[in-house]
């Protein structure tokens, strides 16, 4: 998840969908996968599978967060991340 600064609503689909675009770019040259993504105005989720001979810290770049969804199912992961209030 990245979220905007002071939570301000900036983005719109098209916005999204770059992003998306950049996202799944990058996943494929750290050799990982984009599953799924999906935003609304002032946030993104992205749940992304990578193998453990990748360290997070070389993913995600300085300052951002990123969590683990551990023992959660992979299906409650994907709904939650589709019933995002993505823009039009």
């Amino acid at each position: 998840m990245f979220v905007t600064k002071y939570r301000k609503g900036v983005f719109d689909d098209a916005m999204l969908k770059r992003c998306e675009e950049i996202m799944r770019e990058v996943c494929v040259g750290f050799e990982t996968e984009l599953r799924e993504f999906n935003g609304e105005r002032d946030h993104v989720h992205l749940l992304v599978h990578y193998p453990p001979k990748i360290a997070l810290s070389k993913l995600i770049p300085r300052s951002y967060f990123a969590g683990s969804c551990g023992g959660a199912p992979l299906t409650v992961i994907r709904q939650y991340i589709e019933g995002q209030q993505r823009p039009l």
